[in-house]
């Protein structure tokens, strides 16, 4: 395990804070090009910084690029109308429908405004809100719960319905956006920010100087980032127990919101359970393990999700094995970058990845290679040809 690679906490703050509605609205009145104006419910640092910030900044860094953006808030609905005639482009995230939502969808139709709608989730096609809801372990045991629960999914079926085409994640998910938006749709895959790379290449270069030698001990680190997460995890959950039982020098680390699993407690300190994290100081957390996993239950919801627990750790020098899904077998393309498998692998793979850690003479050499081609393809300049092709009139 690489113990406290940096002395002290990132100071964490998120760069939108700053981006007051009068500054934002200035953008786009000034900007010259098309002009693109991002909805979300409300800044976050899940959906909101993938998939509005990270491709806004990417756009912002760009001088050559003759393309505009600027983000709003569900809130800030009003306010955008006004500036609406000076958009190309309208990009709704994961907005379910309101009366709000509807009066700017007419009102863009009416400036021959051009509406797209950008989902990273398999949320909004009722034919796979029952297969959703057991994966995430969402509660539609109540009459209350199931209403609650279609009505949200059938919500975002209707904006994507109203749209002119959409963006989303990777291929498998896009086809399924076709099948509800009205137009085609792109793939703007996930990628780092600026800040996240700039921090995530400074804490391999301590590893690399370290030439990723630990502590001695191993550790496996799993990053749930949601209460949702709970199911998949459990795909590997006998096997960590296994591998634990046989190794005394193996230990977890469980990081977001996670159910209690009793099976762990009798291992006591060899089990690290820390709260969520915020998106930089998550990034130390995960370049201090050596093995992050990846588990997945397989179907059409989890053949959806992006690769994002892959190329977070890969920057970081951190070694991943992740089940078998859609994204995860286009992501993880070299062997040396990580291992694909099948979900009744888990033990023999684990095994093998913690032979292969504490062989840092072996591994270094391979964690690099890994880490530059995950930069190639996920780093925070490396995607705006393709941001320009979904976004451009």
């Amino acid at each position: 395990m690489h113990r406290n690679l940096l002395t002290k906490a990132v100071e964490y703050k998120n760069p939108w804070d700053r981006e007051t509605l009068p500054h934002r609205m200035q953008e786009i009145l000034s900007g010259k090009g098309e002009q693109i104006a991002f909805v979300y419910c409300s800044p976050d640092t899940t959906t909101f910084r993938y998939r509005v910030y990270n491709i806004i900044e990417a756009l912002r860094a760009d001088p050559d690029c003759e393309l505009c953006a600027s983000w709003f808030a569900e809130a800030e609905i009003k306010a955008l109308r006004a500036i609406l005639p000076k958009l190309s482009t309208l990009v709704l995230v994961r907005l379910r429908i309101s009366r709000a939502v509807s009066d700017l969808i007419a009102a863009a139709r009416l400036f021959g405004v051009r509406v797209l709608f950008d989902c990273d989730d398999l949320v909004f096609d009722l034919r796979f809100a029952q297969l959703v809801s057991v994966n995430i372990g969402h509660p539609i045991d109540t009459e209350s719960g199931l209403d609650g629960w279609y009505a949200s999914i059938g919500r975002t079926n209707t904006t994507a319905q109203l749209s002119d085409g959409g963006i989303t994640t990777n291929n498998f998910l896009a086809e399924k956006l076709e099948n509800i938006c009205g137009g085609p749709v792109s793939v703007i895959p996930n990628f780092l920010n600026h800040r996240q790379e700039e921090l995530s290449r400074r804490l391999l270069a301590i590893k690399e100087k370290r030439g990723f030698r630990g502590d001695g001990r191993v550790m496996i680190g799993y990053f749930s980032g949601s209460a949702t997460h709970n199911n998949d995890f459990r795909m590997a959950l006998d096997s960590i127990i296994q591998l634990m039982d046989d190794d005394s020098g193996i230990d977890i680390r469980i990081v977001g919101f996670m159910e209690s699993h009793n099976e762990l407690s009798r291992f006591g300190a060899r089990v690290d359970i820390i709260p969520l994290q915020d998106w930089l100081n998550l990034q130390v957390k995960i370049a201090e393990v050596d093995i992050n996993i990846a588990p997945l239950q397989l179907n059409d919801f989890t053949h959806c999700k992006s690769e994002l627990k892959y190329f977070e750790a890969a920057v970081v020098g951190t070694y991943t094995i992740a089940t078998r899904s859609y994204t995860f077998e286009r992501a993880i393309k070299n062997p040396d970058d990580g291992k694909l498998i099948e979900n009744g692998q888990w033990y023999k793979a684990l095994k093998g990845a913690v032979a292969l850690v504490r062989d840092s003479e072996r591994y270094a050499p391979q964690a690099l290679h890994a880490a530059e081609r995950a930069y190639q393809r996920y780093g925070s300049n490396r995607n705006i040809e393709t941001i320009k092709a979904a976004l451009r009139r």
